[in-house]
């Protein structure tokens, strides 16, 4: 049977690899793959996706109900407001928006795995700059990559799948660097797990506001434990935000997830309190890795970074042969969230028998 003829792909997508998910965990496995919130939905907010509209309407193109209580949270106008199914979304939209073919997309690596994809599909160039000792953003010399041809730079904090922040004086030294014209996306989809007190906040300081070119991205998929709803949200600039909202795909925020992500709102103090258990986990995870010899960078997300470097498959084969699902990063690490409290100990005995010598 000869083969049939294909549309013409652009060669360079063909080559990318699509996303990669953490790998599912079968019924008796801790899934620790993902950066989920290890905790069932408040019944709150499962109360409240009862109430959502009818699921044979569309829902309301600009989450007009979740952009308001937004808004309101951060006193700033609805249009400061930008909602999207999950703040990758948002990422994607803001790239289409600024690069195309000749630009450039600067970027820490490692960091989070689906911004290499980001530059590809705009037709721009991504520009990996390494990430400094402790697995920490090098803010000056990705500031030193900045050339006439960057048109955004993204700076994850806390970083993934790394864990440490930004600091709040390290990234007002990195802002006042690159020219005014060139978008700055904070990405603080793990913001509500920081506890260092020097950690950059981009909407408690609004930054977004001293720097008309930095926009801050959160999510209610990891702390507000939505991952399945996929409703993310951006603040800055009306202008800005209109070329996400341009390059968005219509109608992609069900009014499910803008109704559940308003529960989770009024629902905070709650969410709050199960943050500070899986923080109080995180800490004991990585005391316990370093005290088996494990160089663990300091994690201020739900999850901590194990080195491995070469060993990093075979380290990961052991997790999953006891049962926990972690995420293999080949050459460099692994990723391990923070789970269940069943879970830590279970992850400190596998740990153990891998440690360096």
């Amino acid at each position: 049977m000869t083969e049939p003829t294909l549309p013409r792909i652009r060669p360079e997508i063909a080559a990318l690899p699509p996303y990669r998910q953490g790998r599912q965990a079968g019924p008796d496995a801790f899934k620790l793959s993902s950066n989920e919130n290890p905790f069932e939905p408040l019944p709150s907010v499962l109360e409240a996706l009862t109430r959502t509209a009818p699921i044979n309407r569309y829902p309301d193109a600009t989450a007009g109900a979740l952009r308001a209580r937004l808004a309101q949270r951060y006193a700033v106008d609805p249009d400061a407001v930008h909602v999207a199914s999950g703040s990758v979304s948002i990422l994607h939209q803001l790239v289409l928006g600024t690069s195309t073919v000749g630009d450039e997309v600067v970027y820490a690596w490692r960091s989070f795995e689906a911004y290499p994809s980001l530059p590809l599909v705009a037709g721009a160039t991504g520009v990996q700059v390494p990430l400094a000792p402790g697995a920490r953003h090098d803010l000056d010399a990705m500031a030193d990559a900045v050339t006439g041809r960057t048109r955004a730079v993204i700076v994850c904090t806390p970083n993934n799948p790394t864990g440490p922040i930004v600091t709040s004086a390290e990234f007002a030294a990195f802002v006042a660097r690159v020219p005014q014209d060139v978008l700055i996306i904070l990405d603080e989809a793990y913001a509500e797990f920081v506890t260092a007190p020097d950690a950059v906040d981009g909407l408690a300081e609004r930054v977004f506001e001293k720097h008309p070119n930095v926009v801050v991205l959160r999510t209610f998929s990891k702390a507000f434990g939505l991952a399945g709803l996929r409703v993310g949200y951006a603040i800055g600039h009306p202008r800005v935000l209109d070329a996400a909202r341009t390059t968005g795909i219509p109608l992609s925020v069900t009014s499910a997830a803008e109704c559940a992500g308003i529960a989770s709102l009024d629902a905070e103090d709650e969410l709050r309190a199960r943050v500070a258990v899986i923080v109080e986990r995180r800490t004991r995870l990585v005391e316990g890795l370093r005290a088996q010899g494990w160089d663990v960078p300091d994690s201020q997300a739900n999850f901590v970074w194990l080195p491995a470097g070469e060993r990093t498959v075979d380290v990961a084969a052991a997790f999953e042969a006891a049962d926990l699902i972690v995420r293999p990063f080949a050459g460099d690490g692994i990723r391990i969230s923070v789970g269940e409290e069943e879970s830590i100990e279970k992850v400190l005995q596998v740990a153990a028998t891998q440690a360096p010598a």
